[in-house]
């Protein structure tokens, strides 16, 4: 297993941010972490990359121990934040040498002409980020987290902010990293992970409501007798499915 979460809890005072949380992701596997504003996903994907502490539990990557091996396994990772920190200041191309010169990557030109072609940035790169639109920083953000060809990606809300047009080549181009990668991504948009992913997990009040593969949700929407808003609709009704499980809590 790529990433084995284990009993992980979060708590803030007397809040939970996550209580128990346990799963794994399997090395070819893109996995939908989906939940409310708050439900604890960004504070998950945190503490996956090392950035955040557990109060409690187990989180290893690619068989390196967040407690005891934190720097080596944060080489494993690319990661695209929720707030996608930036230096808008500096020129796109600038900005990928410097991310490169942290990795102390040894070709870092030829690292950084394919990243830029992979997001699709040749016409952006001589901009300064702060002119960029949020679409394009969104492609900047994903650039840095693959520019060393870690193992595992870690994308927290990776579409947001791109038009029709680039979200199908960012799918694109998250679908062909997950041949060869593991990739936990959170999103909003339903339909985002029925294109892309393999399994979806659920979150809710930092607890795991439901952990299945994309097509075995059709069964599980049936039993909890939530049916496809078409007849005969071989679609899933993801977004009603996940509205069910995530009502707030009484």
């Amino acid at each position: 297993m790529s990433i084995i979460v284990k009993n992980v809890s979060k708590v803030y005072g007397k809040q939970y941010a996550l209580n128990q949380v346990s799963f794994e992701v399997n090395k070819g596997e893109i996995v939908g972490f989906l939940g409310p504003n708050g439900a604890g996903k960004s504070t998950m994907m945190k503490i996956i990359t090392s950035y955040l502490p557990p109060t409690s539990g187990d989180v290893s990557v690619c068989g390196l121990d967040i407690h005891n091996d934190s720097l080596a396994l944060r080489k494993k990772i690319g990661y695209l934040s929720e707030s996608n920190p930036f230096y808008p200041d500096m020129y796109v191309r600038e900005f990928l040498e410097f991310i490169a010169g942290i990795h102390h990557l040894k070709n870092r030109k030829e690292a950084v002409e394919e990243v830029i072609a992979m997001t699709k940035l040749e016409i952006e790169q001589h901009k300064k980020i702060g002119a960029l639109s949020r679409g394009y920083r969104q492609r900047v953000g994903l650039a840095q987290a693959l520019i060393h060809n870690p193992e595992v990606l870690i994308l927290d809300e990776p579409t947001t902010g791109l038009d029709p047009n680039q979200l199908v080549e960012i799918r694109e181009l998250i679908k062909k990293c997950g041949k060869s990668k593991t990739v936990l991504l959170s999103t909003h948009i339903m339909q985002e992970v029925e294109a892309m992913c393999d399994r979806v997990i659920i979150i809710n009040f930092g607890e795991i409501v439901m952990n299945e593969k994309i097509k075995e949700l059709k069964d599980i929407a049936h039993e909890m007798g939530i049916k496809d808003k078409k007849q005969n609709s071989e679609q899933i009704d993801l977004e009603q499915l996940f509205q069910t499980l995530t009502r707030s809590k009484k």
